[in-house]
């Protein structure tokens, strides 16, 4: 199976040495090596791969530490891997640190006039009063693992919050789509891109945070309408070669690889979930190989957008370079071991 190959390939790569490359570095604590350890951690749940799991807890002991001065709302992604690392090992230390950065969210965490929690970023620059649809991948899914982790209703009922407030302020009511952001204070989606990555971000966190609330909170039934819709309009905009280009609405912009993988991520988890009809897998069948065409020998995933914050303008997405980054490997990954545990249940 071409997916089995490919995901060794792209989980060898994370994990060699990319010292001072901020796209590849893993030994940095900020969002982007967050999404890099979350996809290690889903990758390395079947039996068989412990090899990545004790690299997981190895990252921590380097890395750990670093948190401290990264507190903010998109440097929480790391943080995800902590609740599961801490049931294999049983160290106080890593409960101790979801506790405290959990109360933090909920406590301190800057947000705008609706409640929804501000994109604060590590760089020198700030976005008062901005919803980004990246928080709910990078913040609220450990807001949601933690809730699992300790038990608190209190964190369960943030997480639930959160999903409502950055559906109902992001979705575009016209197409279903997400927009990349909301502005509080101007009122308005500021470019008003439908940037494929930002849905990504949505479509693959909103399964996986459905799935840790499970006997402590449920998703509201408008959430989970927003999702189906939204799950709906991305199969519309899917390209005939399986892939979505980087604007969704843009089929003269070029096709992205890590939108593509985390949409398509998102499908087989939603279907998986019980969250979205079945027939959401032909979409997810058609990108599967289209993703992994993008896999070089070496394990680098390629056609992966660089990191951007909301842009001046829908045209200015499309010219953002393309590079491999850890998140591109990461949802790869994701939509790799995805793939495979839908293949373990058809057994």
């Amino acid at each position: 199976m071409q997916w089995a190959s490919a995901g060794e390939r792209i989980c060898s790569y994370m994990l060699e040495d990319h010292t001072g490359n901020w796209g590849l570095d893993l030994n940095q604590w900020d969002w982007v090596p967050g999404v890099g350890v979350i996809a290690l951690l889903e990758y390395g749940r079947p039996e068989g791969r412990e090899a990545v799991r004790s690299k997981l807890l190895q990252w921590v002991e380097r890395n750990g530490s670093k948190a401290a001065s990264a507190r903010v709302i998109n440097a929480m992604a790391p943080f995800a891997v902590y609740p599961d690392l801490y049931r294999e090992t049983g160290e106080e230390a890593l409960r101790d640190a979801v506790v405290r950065t959990a109360d933090w969210m909920i406590g301190e965490a800057p947000r705008t006039r609706e409640g929804a929690f501000e994109h604060t970023v590590t760089e020198n620059v700030s976005f008062p009063e901005q919803v980004w649809a990246d928080t709910v991948f990078m913040a609220v899914l450990f807001l949601a693992r933690a809730a699992r982790l300790t038990g608190s209703e209190a964190y369960a009922r943030e997480a639930v919050h959160q999903v409502d407030l950055h559906l109902r302020l992001l979705q575009d009511e016209a197409t279903g789509a997400l927009f990349h952001g909301w502005n509080s204070g101007e009122g308005s989606h500021m470019s008003a891109a439908r940037w494929t990555r930002a849905n990504a971000w949505i479509a693959a966190a909103v399964p996986m945070i459905h799935k840790e609330l499970a006997g402590l909170a449920s998703l509201t039934d408008e959430s989970l309408g927003r999702y189906r819709r939204l799950m709906r309009a991305l199969a519309g905009y899917q390209r005939p070669g399986g892939l979505w280009t980087t604007v969704l609405d843009r089929p003269d912009f070029y096709e992205e690889t890590s939108g593509s993988a985390g949409i398509a991520c998102g499908m087989l988890l939603g279907i998986r979930a019980g969250l979205l009809e079945p027939e959401l897998r032909t979409a997810a069948d058609r990108a599967l190989p289209a993703v992994l065409d993008r896999v070089a020998e070496n394990g680098e995933v390629r056609g992966v957008s660089g990191g951007t914050p909301v842009m001046e303008s829908v045209e200015a997405y499309g010219r953002i370079p393309c590079h491999p980054t850890l998140y591109g490997q990461g949802l790869a990954l994701m939509l790799v071991a995805a793939e495979e545990e839908a293949e373990r249940e058809q057994r």
